[in-house]
């Protein structure tokens, strides 16, 4: 194919350029803070800080920061759960000067080591119950619950500013192919572009809400957690979740929620749990990012009387949260893959062929992003920096990148970016974004194996999960409890493939590569579980035929964890089928707590027992089942 040039209209799509404020985003915080000092900026469970608690408290941990060493580019670890002092201790680091390192309690301490030693941050924030998470750190650690006597002692004024906004504001780890994760250095103009924009695009208003219930490591917490406080609004925190429950409970609050952002697995768990009318008016808008978003996923919200905004935000850490929006409208498809849109202010979206040269609307090409979001790179990684951060051939001014997306990607003839896809291993489940190398490195670790694959796959009902093809050495056990065990000491939860299938020899290409499509359907394969035993009170064979259904598994036993085996998702349709068959009404929050089949029967059979019909309820159930 000739090489298409770029034409008028190729360049009007890119044309974004809209003035935003050169400072950085706790300036813009403590504006709003001198503004309105006794409106409420923050709220968790019973708890509520005005805008000039909140800047007064960052304040003093600032000024201690600073004693600290804390100024420009010195990195600061947070390892905290969604609290006020969470939200302190972010700001606070800005106003030192700094940049934030999100360090997750829930990753493996194996995880955050490597972490804390690629990031060497000059200070870790956290509380004292996660001491031993930072045994390592020793003196560079402060506890905020322990050591606050000390730190009330510093002054409540606003720092003199340091940092500028070509300064970092934060680093995310993300996955890695090569099998360790990575650092995004995201500096504070770009940060302050995205903000910006997204007050403006969502219509913030001072006195609306927003909720937080997603964690700091996911970039997508920027969004719902920074917007409102430099709108004038409040931060809704929510306790840590699961299975969006609390989301759920606090959109049945009332309240003038200005937007929430979501991906589009929170949507589905919204969606199978609430009645249209339920829905009305929880929210202006819903901003959903993450993942591909499916226009079926969509049909509660559209059919409202009054729906909300329904806006598919895409963009990737490395370029500031979103940096590509569509907003659903009334006319548009029931069906198929949403687009994502348009740039936002002062970005460039371009869809390039191999040689980098612009490819025609209709064609797909590799994405790449350039302009105000662009991050500065990978901490310590230059050579994968160069390798995905490349000089912009059409902006003209010096010293601009574009981002390498590994993203595919067509202009529709209107302009609207179409995404179709990944050129490499990179998947999405529920949000996160995984390197299937990652994973697959940390199986290469494991002494048993003699080689491995992982894929992402769909089941039945559209949900997709990890599922790892595993070969053992010739004459060793294969013990996939202990094989999940051991990755969970290494990777985040999310991570850890939820199905193992085990195989002789993995498929081959002629060309000696693992042929993927060849890889067996886990539904082929005799199931991996059995832990505990087969079920025998007619309660756990019931339920255990609810599970096999539900996650497509032949056989399972009675003591596996259910959350190794399936997600939210399926949790749900358990509980739902659980309600049906038993009239056993139990919430996620249980389910929870009660994740094996054992336990689950046991908790089934008290709520039965103690019902006066229960003998009669117990009869039609395993007759249904035929027990």
């Amino acid at each position: 194919m000739d090489h298409y040039e770029p034409t008028g209209l190729f360049q009007k799509w890119n044309d974004t350029h809209t003035p935003f404020p050169q400072v950085c985003a706790h300036e813009l915080f403590e504006k709003q803070a001198a503004l309105r000092p006794g409106a409420v900026a923050l709220v968790f469970g019973q708890r509520r800080l005005s805008y000039s608690e909140l800047n007064e408290r960052a304040n003093k941990v600032a000024h201690h920061l600073r004693k600290r060493g804390v100024g420009p580019d010195v990195l600061v670890g947070v390892c905290l759960e969604r609290s006020p002092e969470m939200v302190i201790s972010l700001l606070a680091v800005w106003k030192a000067g700094g940049a934030y390192v999100p360090l997750d309690q829930a990753y493996p301490p194996e995880r955050l080591s490597f972490m804390i030693d690629d990031a060497q941050p000059r200070v870790v924030l956290t509380e004292r119950k996660c001491q031993q998470l930072f045994a390592s750190t020793g003196d560079k650690t402060i506890y905020l619950d322990t050591d606050w006597p000390m730190i009330d002692q510093e002054a409540s004024e606003n720092p003199a500013p340091v940092a500028r906004p070509s300064d970092l504001a934060y680093v995310i780890y993300t996955s890695g192919s090569t099998g360790k994760p990575k650092g995004a250095m995201i500096v504070h103009s770009g940060l302050v572009n995205y903000l910006w924009w997204a007050i403006k695009a969502y219509a913030l208003e001072p006195g609306c809400s927003v909720p937080v219930h997603t964690s700091l490591s996911f970039d997508l917490t920027v969004t719902s957690l920074y917007t409102p406080l430099l709108a004038g609004g409040t931060v809704e925190l929510l306790p840590e979740d699961f299975g969006a429950q609390n989301l759920l409970a606090a959109l049945h609050r009332a309240g003038d929620r200005g937007l929430v952002k979501i991906t589009p697995a929170h949507l589905a768990l919204l969606t199978q749990q609430i009645s249209p009318a339920q829905a009305e008016g929880m929210a202006r808008a819903f901003v959903i990012g993450g993942e591909n978003l499916l226009a079926e996923s969509l049909w509660l919200w559209r059919g409202l009387a009054s729906p909300p905004r329904l806006i598919n935000e895409y963009g990737p850490t490395e370029t500031v949260v979103g940096c590509c929006v569509y907003e659903v409208k009334p006319e548009d498809p029931r069906t198929g893959p949403v687009p994502i849109g348009r740039p936002i202010a002062n970005t460039q979206l371009y869809v390039l062929d191999e040689h980098l040269q612009p490819v025609p609307p209709g064609e797909m090409g590799e994405l790449y992003i350039g302009g105000a979001g662009v991050a500065r790179g990978y901490l310590n990684r230059p050579e994968l920096t160069a390798e995905r951060f490349l000089p912009d051939p059409f902006s003209g001014a010096p010293g601009t990148r574009l981002y390498k997306t590994g993203d595919l990607a067509r202009h529709r003839t209107d302009g609207t970016l179409e995404y179709l896809g990944r050129i490499d291993d990179q998947v999405k489940i529920h949000g996160y974004r995984i390197e299937l190398g990652e994973v697959e490195a940390a199986l290469a670790s494991q002494p048993q194996l003699k080689s491995s694959a992982v894929v992402a796959r769909e089941d039945d009902n559209g949900n997709k999960q990890l599922v790892a093809y595993v070969v053992a050495h010739t004459g060793a056990a294969l013990n996939i409890d202990e094989l999940r065990a051991s990755l969970k000491k290494t990777l985040p939860i999310y991570m850890v493939p939820a199905r193992f299938v085990p195989l002789d020899a993995l498929p081959l290409t002629p060309n000696g590569k693992v042929d993927r499509k060849a890889l067996p359907s886990p539904a082929m394969e005799t199931a991996d579980v059995g832990k505990g035993g087969a079920p025998t009170s007619d309660t756990e064979k019931a339920v255990a035929a609810m599970w096999q259904e539900i996650l497509n598994i032949d056989s399972i036993g009675i003591d596996e964890d259910f959350f190794d085996l399936g997600d939210s998702l399926n949790a749900i349709e358990l509980v739902e089928q659980i309600d049906v068959t038993f009239g056993v009404t139990i919430n996620l929050a249980s389910l929870f707590e009660q994740m094996t089949i054992a336990k689950l029967a046991e908790l089934i059979d008290a709520f039965l027992l103690s019902n006066v019909a229960a003998g009669s309820r117990v009869a039609a159930v395993h007759q249904e089942f035929d027990l």
